[in-house]
């Protein structure tokens, strides 16, 4: 049985990891800390966990946390972690951070976020089905949620050098924008609209560059606009992808058959997906529809964000690199209507 720790376990991935490890034979949570709310029962602020889980949040000192659990997520705003996780590392405890504060090499992220990063280093940028290597780590960096399922979305033909240019256009569910309300969370503000925000500029588009890029160092046309719609959860990214010949249908979709053959929480589905069938889950599902008249590949794929978006992937990534099954306390359905 492995000890769990998270640390920023107040917000929704917090509470998510949380229901998710419920239903984990292998894994048991043992500390949950938030700084403003020490002493107060975990079941307060995620509600959905009373009776499920019996503890309450802590503030212990690094060591304290190693000496408890195997596995530590931290769940902590971007710019924090980069002062905890050094702390916490050793040869026992094995690190997921779900911050972006290890996503992007150094330079990348003190360009993006506008900070000096103060613990430089290589890690790992856990996509599990594009990086096997998460395995043998003790330490990864969990993705951002709209950089999950556009990456799996154009990573097939990425890898065969076949894209000329590609364009995301994603739609997410106000719990992106995590637990604090906002005026784009606001309900009069959300309701019956849809917001376009940071039309060329988001964050997570270096992540989306530098996955890409990975498999063919060529790409330099990347563009990306994310929407917020009146849904709780989900991720819809519509990937416009336009290639360098043309492709049939039966072409691409042996390519989507070939890469993802193997990996058992991506779903290479018939006609358009939708977020109400991943809901609650850690699948993607892709779909995809060939524009031969002009070389375009229109992709479709739907995540839940908190999920294989957050908390999910991070769970999915725990099992792979303790040597557990993968889809261990993760196979269950999504959640429909």
């Amino acid at each position: 049985m492995l000890d769990i720790g998270i640390i920023g376990a107040s917000g929704y991935t917090g509470g998510e990891l949380m229901r998710l490890l419920l239903n984990h034979p292998q894994a048991k949570v043992e500390l949950a800390t938030s700084r403003k709310l020490v002493g107060q029962k975990v079941s307060a602020t995620h509600r959905h966990l009373k009776d499920m889980i019996d503890l309450q949040f802590e503030n212990p000192a690094p060591q304290e946390i190693k000496d408890r659990c195997d596995v530590v997520f931290v769940a902590v705003p971007h710019g924090t972690a980069m002062g905890i996780v050094p702390q916490l590392l050793d040869d026992k405890v094995k690190v997921i951070d779900l911050s972006a504060d290890y996503r992007l090499k150094t330079d990348v992220f003190e360009k993006v976020y506008g900070i000096k990063h103060l613990d430089p280093r290589n890690v790992v940028y856990g996509i599990p089905e594009l990086h096997p290597e998460v395995k043998h780590q003790k330490f990864i960096a969990n993705p951002g949620c709209f950089p999950t399922g556009a990456s799996l979305a154009a990573a097939p033909l990425a890898q065969v050098s076949m894209i000329e240019s590609v364009v995301f256009d994603s739609k997410t569910g106000v719990s992106g924008a995590g637990i604090e309300p906002s005026l784009a969370s606001h309900y009069p503000n959300m309701a019956e609209n849809v917001q376009p925000y940071k039309l060329t500029t988001h964050r997570h588009l270096a992540e989306f560059t530098q996955e890409l890029q990975r498999l063919d160092n060529s790409l330099t046309k990347i563009s990306f606009t994310p929407h917020i719609i009146p849904s709780v959860r989900g991720i819809l990214t519509t990937t416009h992808i336009f290639t360098k010949g043309n492709l049939t249908k039966y072409d691409v979709m042996d390519l989507y058959a070939e890469m993802y053959q193997d990996k058992p929480f991506v779903r290479v589905v018939d006609g358009v997906p939708s977020i109400s069938a991943v809901r609650g889950s850690n699948f993607c599902d892709i779909g995809f529809e060939v524009d031969s008249r002009n070389n375009r590949v229109v992709v479709i794929s739907a995540i839940d964000n908190l999920v294989k978006g957050a908390s999910g992937q991070a769970i999915q990534n725990m099992n792979i690199m303790c040597g557990l099954g993968e889809t261990t306390g993760l196979w269950m359905s999504g959640v429909a209507p």
